[in-house]
């Protein structure tokens, strides 16, 4: 179990949103926080205590007039901690080796495999040839439906077919090397985890996972070390106090003994 830090950028500033208020339609967003540093300066801070695997993400698209304001600030990031932070956010295989060449380990990728409700293999093994599977980390963040947990892509605004199960983790792990969830419908709320979606995670004995949405508590962090067994990563954000929350970012260092 380990601690794996944030980095959300959005309107070209470092921000903590509420995630499922996120909409392409004038770049809005509900904000709990926006930092007065830049991404540098959080990634700086988490190559200083040696952690890593940590994401940065793009929340604007390609199309937004913030975007290129949003990838400056995401390439500082990963220039300021060589290989210790994965990027996500709006990537394809024409602009991933961007973000490598800027120091990514990983490029983190949703969207482009999920189209029209499922997953396409052909753009998830042209993905994977492109960057190789070492460096690619598939983001299934999700939704609670009446049919369980089902994958969303578009930056978490449109719902697919895709439910997650074991099935889905072992047909998708032979093309990468790490997963991310986003429980979005508790992201950026301080209002605990989603306790089945955690307990699903548990079981997983494959790839890394690596969980996040609604951790405000080391209440929550026991919980969540209990449920996922030891084996589920987690992310912390509008919680911690780098982000104005209530979690002291060292004590989660010494929780997971970093």
């Amino acid at each position: 179990m380990e601690f794996r830090p944030c980095i959300d950028i959005h309107n070209g500033k470092v921000k903590q949103i509420v995630g499922g208020s996120l909409r392409d339609r004038k770049d809005e967003a509900l904000e709990n926080f926006v930092s007065g540093q830049d991404a540098s300066f959080y990634a700086a801070l988490y190559k200083e205590h040696g952690i890593r695997g940590g994401h940065i993400i793009l929340l604007n698209p390609p199309s937004s007039e913030y975007y290129e304001a949003t990838k400056a600030q995401a390439l500082g990031g990963l220039r300021a901690f060589p290989g210790g932070l994965q990027a996500g956010g709006g990537i394809t295989p024409e602009n991933a080796s961007e973000f490598l060449e800027a120091g990514a380990s990983h490029v983190i990728v949703t969207s482009y495999v999920f189209k029209d409700g499922r997953i396409h293999y052909d753009r998830l093994k042209q993905m994977a040839q492109a960057v190789g599977k070492e460096h690619l980390v598939l983001d299934l963040s999700c939704r609670r439906t009446e049919e369980g947990y089902m994958v969303v892509t578009d930056r978490w605004q449109k719902i697919t077919d895709e439910r997650v199960n074991m099935g889905l983790l072992e047909s998708l792990s032979e093309y990468c090397d790490e997963f991310l969830f986003h429980a979005v419908d508790v992201e950026g709320k301080n209002s605990g985890i989603e306790q089945p979606l955690v307990r699903l995670l548990g079981e997983w004995r494959g790839k890394p996972v690596t969980y996040a949405g609604g951790v405000h508590s080391f209440e929550d962090l026991e919980l969540l070390k209990q449920l996922g067994k030891g084996r589920v990563n987690f992310t912390i954000g509008s919680a911690l106090d780098l982000f104005g929350g209530q979690m002291a970012f060292q004590r989660v260092l010494d929780f997971v003994g970093a």
